[in-house]
């Protein structure tokens, strides 16, 4: 077993699962919640986070493919994707090169609303790229929902994490998430007027 990454919530690592090199994501227990309250909470995340994946999947976008949910356990067993974080390699990639994967990261977040799908943390960091393809990774703080203020903020907080990170390339990777989100959803118009108005609250509350 090889550790790859300790978060607050759940420890990821490398191991073997019918003979193949698998990701394991296992919640890990909280001692200073109640212990039903914490198997309770462990298992809902769990299985609501894996029933996110297999949805997204469904309808086009690019995720590890699940193998196996351990309830009991809290483990979520899936593919592992050598690849790199977008984070990590988008500084030194051309415009053509940014202007393509943007659309298609738009196509892929305009999939997940249209299954209702809210990703929860859209950021560079959760994207991995593997032989030119994305694939979206950690919806431990996904939910479903139908809103369009949920919506609207999932864009909106992605919005500002590559504006945290990526500050010089913000225009140019908005613009073409916008391109790529406006083809694969119906409501874009409505949920980008909300992506405005949300910044502009923003903009009220630092005055």
């Amino acid at each position: 077993m090889e550790i790859i990454k300790r978060g607050a919530e759940a420890i990821l690592y490398i191991d073997h699962f019918e003979g193949m090199k698998v990701l394991v994501k296992e919640r890990i227990k909280k001692s200073y919640r109640l212990e039903a309250l914490d198997k309770k909470l462990r298992v809902e995340r769990t299985r609501r986070e894996a029933n996110l994946m297999r949805e997204a999947r469904k309808v086009g976008v690019n995720t590890p493919q699940i193998f196996y949910v351990d309830e009991e356990n809290c483990k979520i067993v899936m593919e592992f994707i050598d690849g790199k974080r977008l984070k990590d390699i988008l500084d030194s990639w051309s415009e053509e090169k940014i202007e393509r994967t943007f659309v298609e990261v738009g196509k892929s977040v305009g999939r997940m609303h249209s299954a209702d799908i809210i990703h929860g943390d859209l950021t560079t960091s959760n994207i991995l790229v593997r032989d030119d393809a994305i694939y979206f990774i950690d919806f431990g703080l996904g939910y479903f929902s139908k809103r369009i203020e949920d919506k609207g903020t999932d864009l909106n907080l992605f919005r500002e994490a590559i504006r945290a990170t990526h500050p010089k390339l913000l225009n140019l990777c908005w613009q073409n998430i916008v391109i790529g989100y406006k083809q694969t959803f119906v409501e874009w118009e409505k949920v980008l007027e909300k992506v405005d108005e949300i910044e502009k609250r923003a903009r009220y509350v630092e005055r």
